[in-house]
């Protein structure tokens, strides 16, 4: 059976292939387009994905996209209505993009991607992401908590989940429906803390840890939270339910005082008193939220009586929250797929299709993020040649990896660009930047330089898995399905404090990637080169991209960022090219 996913047309539209249940290509679209969090119809990654699979569209069984438009056309409409007057400002912007195209969507799908009536397909939006949960986990059974913004109506579901040779099976226990939403109330705290919402979330988690929670109190007029997982939003405070571009009221400036203006300053350690409150604002949103997810994940146990949890919804990527989920939860084991958020929905969308609707028995859980795209070697060469470009091809990765651990040791930072890029929104070692952790000033030099962004955002340490417990306070392997996706938030050791300055936060955490022999062969390599190098199995490593920009895809991409940036040296698989020698 061959199955094609797509999520498109809000945020992070991407394709997935499916082909007899293993996982043959999966990319956002954005990779291709250069446009952050593209939201088009993923032509070129549904082009991708037949192309790594030498097909043609004729040959797909399925094209499935991932949630139900005319279900969440109802929704908007009868939002609408139940808020008119007030509705008013947001529905001719609603209803031009629903009317102009969305309701269509079908005849579009066949026309632009060549598929036939007879392929296409719809799943719920939530069930998409709870497919994508647990039929990536290891789990033959599970809880499964989806959470988000919205779907077609549903914000946060909880569901049973188990296969055997005769299938799977996700059943819906229980979902809350717009506009309570813990997601939405995390963005549109987002939007007034001065940051974009869909983008912004993860600054105000790296944020959290400078503040204090004292707004708590607050935080409980906003959202009442009831011990069964119940949550409702009071919408006094809200607009996005009848605003086209404002998610807050005047009421929370009331409540919280004034919004920051985006793109104003915020210099962190606060420097000024109203620095001090949007970060104590951050870390009552992030406590809120942890506090909430644990409540929805008693229950979920208490529904299934698992001992495994899959999580899946952009709020899944919430990585401190999913860290206090597995410390303090009921669960066993936890599991969050790498593009936990809308882009993921894609690939859920294909495997419920394969293994929910086709009965297909499972193969194996996705254990590798690499389902992008790779480039030759000796095509990355001849691209390097026309540019005029001087660089240095080693014969083996041994050679290669024994100078870049050099590099590295001298303080020197580098793009690390090798084989097929990360699905998901985090670099995990095929597209990524990598630094020495153990100077102290190379997250500021890396922030203020080369990534040109915020200089309280902290960076992520990749870590040998056979070191992980000597630096971090970490889940035996065996147990651990978060770190290898850089999914989870955890301690510094004391010692890992005094030695990896670079990817400790404010805090004392670290948002930490599990690099496994088997799993991640090549960038596992390398870390092992700079630990011959240094007696140190840690690297700083954050996503090749710019601030504002999408990661590479490309060796011409990361060749841009290098010529960009203060980055000292670029490794595009074989080749090395360092500044001062490229011309």
């Amino acid at each position: 059976m061959i199955v094609l996913g797509l999520s498109a047309f809000f945020h992070d539209a991407a394709a997935a292939l499916v082909i007899d249940g293993e996982i043959i290509a999966a990319a956002q679209e954005e990779r291709f387009s250069r446009l952050k969090h593209d939201a088009s119809l993923p032509k070129e990654s549904v082009k991708f994905c037949l192309t790594q699979a030498g097909i043609t569209m004729a040959e797909v069984d399925h094209v499935v996209f991932y949630e139900k438009p005319l279900r969440k056309f109802e929704r908007i409409l009868v939002g609408h209505l139940r808020e008119f007057p007030f509705s008013l400002p947001q529905f001719p912007r609603a209803f031009a993009s629903w009317l102009g195209r969305r309701l269509w969507m079908k005849g579009d799908l066949e026309r632009e991607l060549g598929c036939t009536p007879e392929q296409l397909l719809f799943c719920d939006h939530h069930l998409s992401h709870a497919a994508s949960a647990f039929l990536c986990s290891p789990f033959g059974h599970a809880a499964v908590i989806t959470v988000d913004g919205v779907g077609e109506e549903a914000t946060t579901s909880i569901y049973r989940a188990d296969s055997d040779e005769t299938g799977s099976r996700i059943e819906l226990l229980k979902e809350l429906h717009f506009p309570h939403s813990i997601g939405l109330l995390y963005s549109a705290i987002t939007a007034y803390l001065g940051f974009e919402v869909n983008e912004g979330e993860y600054k105000v988690m790296g944020l959290s840890a400078y503040g204090q929670p004292k707004y708590l109190v607050e935080f409980e007029k906003l959202c009442r939270v009831d011990a069964d997982g119940a949550l409702e939003v009071n919408t006094h405070y809200f607009s996005y339910h009848r605003h086209p571009t404002r998610s807050f009221s005047l009421a929370l400036e009331e409540l919280l005082g004034p919004a920051r203006t985006p793109g104003s300053p915020l210099r962190l350690p606060a420097q000024t008193e109203e620095a001090q409150r949007f970060a104590d604002i951050a870390a009552s949103l992030q406590r809120f939220t942890e506090d909430y997810l644990l409540v929805l994940a008693n229950e979920a146990h208490r529904l299934t009586g698992s001992e495994n949890l899959c999580m899946a919804g952009g709020v899944a990527l919430n990585s401190v929250a999913n860290h206090r989920i597995q410390s303090e939860g009921p669960f066993g084991q936890v599991f969050v797929q790498p593009a936990a958020g809308d882009a993921g929905g894609s690939l859920g969308a294909a495997l419920w299709a394969t293994h929910v609707l086709g009965k297909l028995p499972r193969g194996a859980a996705l254990r590798s993020p690499f389902l992008g795209a790779a480039y030759r070697q000796e095509d990355i060469a001849k691209f390097l040649s026309d540019c005029d470009v001087v660089f240095q091809t080693f014969g083996d990765d041994s050679e290669r990896n024994r100078v870049v651990a050099g590099l590295l040791a001298e303080g020197k930072v580098g793009g690390w660009f090798q084989g097929r890029f990360e699905w998901g929104p985090r670099a995990l070692g095929a597209r990524s930047i990598i630094a020495d952790p153990r100077e102290p000033n190379m997250r500021d030099r890396v922030n203020r330089k080369i990534k040109f962004r915020e200089g309280f955002r902290p960076f992520a340490p990749a870590v040998l898995a056979e070191e992980a417990e000597r630096w971090f306070e970490m889940p035996p392997s065996n147990r651990d399905h978060l770190s290898p996706f850089m999914c989870t938030v955890v301690p510094v050791t004391e010692e890992g404090r005094r030695v990896l300055p670079a990817v400790t936060h404010v805090d004392g955490t670290a948002r930490v990637q599990r690099i496994d022999r088997e799993e991640n062969a090549v960038f596992h390599e390398l870390v092992e080169a700079f630990r011959a190098r240094t007696g140190v199995g840690v690297i700083l490593n954050t996503s090749m991209n710019l601030k504002d920009e999408p990661l590479c895809a490309s060796p011409a991409e990361a060749y841009g960022v290098f010529l960009r940036s203060d980055l000292d040296f670029l490794v595009l698989e074989h080749c090395l090219i360092e500044k001062g020698v490229a011309t």
